[in-house]
């Protein structure tokens, strides 16, 4: 069952109600200047990700760098509230099982968003998504729609962005999760939505090697559930960002 976007709820007090500002700080940061990666960020993961694509097999490859701000803010509220779910709500929860089934939902939306099927959205997206992602898809050229499009070997890192635990005034308890995706597209799009470009050289069956360019692109997805005891368990996405690609 679809659920409506959350409206008058509010946040658990103990978990630093303040994450959301953060995030928006860290997606202008990136905008605006390029930072060095440590070794455990993100960025660097999705780095080593994408070396096995690169100039080890023959092509160029970008040096990755700002591709992702992750404070140890959001690590510690996202840790405590998988506790909290896991005690209080529904002790087979985690999130390497929840990513796997997100997974799978971002693979199927992006490629309906691509195909512009959004009638088929309707028990995936939240409701009042629907028209809007219509109308920005519509916005977006050929290409653009064809990045969208996402085949599952072709996401080659995800993670949870962010698990956020919310409540209304009826007393119902809502579980929001952001999920940020990396995949890799061949479409030709904007460099300012491009992360990474690289050239692979592929043997076409007369033995002459043929130049293929990847590009990898990132996406926002977040997805929510109510907890409340007797409610079907349904999770619905209630926002989705291509990165620079709604903007």
């Amino acid at each position: 069952m679809a659920l409506p976007v959350l409206r008058g709820c509010y946040r658990l007090p103990s978990t630093l109600s303040f994450t959301r500002l953060l995030l928006n700080e860290s997606r202008v940061l990136n905008r605006s200047g390029r930072m060095r990666l440590s070794p455990s960020s993100p960025a660097a993961s999705v780095a080593r990700a994408v070396r096995p694509y690169s100039s080890e097999q023959g092509g160029t490859k970008e040096k990755i760098e700002g591709t992702d701000f992750y404070n140890i803010i959001f690590w510690f509220r996202s840790k405590i509230n998988c506790v909290l779910i896991t005690v209080f709500f529904d002790q087979e929860f985690s999130v390497k099982k929840f990513s796997e089934g997100a997974k799978q939902a971002f693979w199927r939306v992006s490629n309906l968003l691509s195909q512009s099927q959004f009638e088929s959205l309707e028990g995936l997206v939240a409701k009042d998504m629907i028209g809007e992602l219509e109308e920005k898809c519509n916005s977006l050229s050929t290409e653009c729609k064809k990045a969208l499009s996402v085949d599952p070997d072709q996401i080659i890192y995800m993670m949870a962005r962010d698990v956020s635990l919310f409540f209304d005034k009826d007393g119902r308890t809502f579980v929001c999760i952001l999920m940020r995706f990396w995949y890799l597209t061949t479409a030709q799009v904007p460099d300012e939505c491009v992360q990474v470009t690289f050239t692979n050289s592929t043997v076409n069956g007369g033995g002459e090697g043929k130049p293929e360019t990847k590009r990898l692109l990132s996406a926002f997805y977040e997805f929510q559930r109510e907890f409340t005891r007797g409610v079907p368990p349904d999770w619905t996405i209630t926002r989705i960002d291509y990165v620079h690609f709604f903007d």
